[in-house]
């Protein structure tokens, strides 16, 4: 050790500590600027919670989308768009316990902001504000939720919702009912597999707390429990009440005689002669309404998919009435712990929605209120199953792009021509694509036709531009023609229409 020799003093001792801390220094610095290359060094990831897509996935979204808003705009809905964030104060207390996953802005210069959890609440704020009373809509926007992500069953911090909403003073159930059957279109549509659409009243559910012997300031909480029967078990969630919100023993084996049940119009009809149901007004109320309902379920063919099941609690503070959940009984992908995964049983809810006749009161300042019901349609776990289906076809090619013609050359120098050519066919409103070279080989024009899924291609040599003609060529059979150049649209455009 040098500090031990005769003739080290304290001196030196002190002036090698400020010689490393200046040391420890630089090498801060250096550390700030990115080390030896000078690039600042940091991870290449997306945020938990959310995901990017590439173009194939985008092409089965966009399919998806189309689906969705066609059957929107066919049952004379018009869309609307809001803000990604609202006034703090709008979100809270509109979600019950899931307010905890509303992500909250920093202040931004007075106003307490956060991001949107779904599109309900913004819509009802939207009419409020605008005092409109009677809508017909669909909105197709991102929602932001602090959850905790499951991203192979399409549950994100970040997703796209698909709602569609009916506001109006209307007779009772009709548009109730053309909720559930837009369900039962867009899901057949699609093509995902066996699904089942549950269905509750938010009046059947507090009666039925009510005789149980819930206390009212319990209701919501209790609610919130039951909404988990789909994910845990009765016993875990009568131990939940009982433990967690102090519930009787009592009450909770009450309840869990009524959430067992399921059926349809004869359920209802059975519960109105119940000893303990027919106690409450609000009960009967709601079943009344939910065999009006099955009835008009019935003229819409829809009844086959429908049942009508006490368990169904939808945890969200806002409904005042009828509720639904579409789930998928097979064909999902496999179920996470804790979920049930049998044949024939739900492992995943893919839409849900219901009545809330409230939500725009809340609101309007002179309390109006205006009648609404919808359905959100669960698109992340739509995709999900389509893209793993789309995995397992494997081999099956899924187009990216819609171009329809590629020009080409056969020999060199031809790029003014093919240039000149793309254009008149883009100005006729043809999908055409050229390549960005000045002299590519025929076999690597026709490659990236195969490789993309274009059908046609415009072919363009010096014989052909004396002739007046262009050579189409169907990459398909490729089978070439001669066209006259004054007549290429107009083929192109019959080939297309043939395809």
């Amino acid at each position: 050790n040098v500090t031990n020799l005769p003739f080290w003093n304290t001196f030196d001792v002190l002036n090698f500590a400020t010689i490393d801390e200046e040391v420890a220094k630089l090498l801060e610095l250096k550390a700030q600027l990115g080390g030896d290359e000078g690039k600042h060094q940091f991870t290449l990831k997306t945020a938990k919670g959310t995901r990017d897509y590439n173009p194939k996935q985008m092409a089965i979204r966009e399919k998806v989308f189309n689906t969705i808003i066609g059957c929107f705009k066919r049952h004379g809905a018009e869309t609307i768009d809001t803000p990604v964030f609202e006034l703090k104060e709008t979100l809270t207390g509109k979600y019950g316990e899931d307010s905890k996953l509303i992500y909250d802005l920093k202040d931004q210069g007075g106003e307490l902001l956060s991001l949107r959890y779904d599109l309900t609440v913004p819509f009802a704020r939207y009419l409020a504000m605008n005092k409109i009373s009677n809508i017909k809509r669909y909105h197709i926007a991102k929602v932001y939720r602090r959850d905790n992500p499951a991203m192979t069953r399409g549950r994100y911090r970040e997703f796209y919702q698909c709602d569609f909403d009916i506001a109006g003073q209307y007779d009772p159930m009709i548009p109730d009912a053309e909720c559930l059957k837009i369900v039962h279109e867009i899901l057949s549509e699609l093509e995902l597999g066996d699904f089942r659409i549950k269905v509750n009243d938010r009046r059947i559910l507090d009666g039925m707390f009510a005789v149980c012997g819930v206390p009212d300031d319990k209701f919501r909480t209790i609610c919130s429990t039951v909404d988990k029967l789909d994910k845990m078990s009765w016993e875990d969630v009568r131990s939940e009440m009982v433990k967690e919100k102090g519930l009787s023993e009592e009450a909770a084996d009450q309840i869990g005689q009524y959430v067992s049940m399921q059926g349809g119009k004869d359920l209802a009809e059975r519960l109105l002669q119940d000893a303990k149901m027919s106690q409450s007004k609000q009960a009967c109320a709601g079943l009344t309404d939910m065999k009006l309902l099955f009835s008009y379920l019935e003229l819409f063919q829809v009844t086959d998919k429908v049942v009508f099941d006490l368990s169904l609690a939808r945890g969200l503070d806002y409904y005042t009435g009828v509720i639904y959940e579409a789930i998928l009984t097979q064909n999902g992908p496999a179920p996470e712990a804790g979920e049930k995964g049998e044949e024939g049983v739900s492992v995943g809810s893919v839409a849900g929605g219901g009545r809330y006749d409230g939500l725009v009161g809340m609101f309007d300042p002179k309390g109006r209120k205006v009648p609404c019901v919808g359905v959100s349609i669960g698109i992340e776990r739509v995709f999900s199953i389509l893209e793993q289906k789309a995995e397992v076809r494997g081999s099956e090619k899924v187009r990216t792009t819609e171009t329809q013609v590629m020009v080409a050359s056969a020999q060199k120098n031809l790029l003014e021509e093919r240039l000149k050519l793309t254009a008149e066919l883009w100005n006729a409103g043809i999908k055409a694509e050229v390549m960005y070279k000045k002299n590519p080989k025929l076999l690597s024009q026709l490659q990236h036709c195969e490789d993309s899924g274009i059908p046609l291609v415009a072919i363009l040599g010096e014989q052909e531009l004396k002739d007046g003609v262009v050579k189409l060529r169907d990459v398909h059979s490729r089978e070439e023609a001669d066209v006259l150049r004054a007549e290429l649209v107009e083929e192109i455009k019959k080939r297309i229409a043939d395809v």
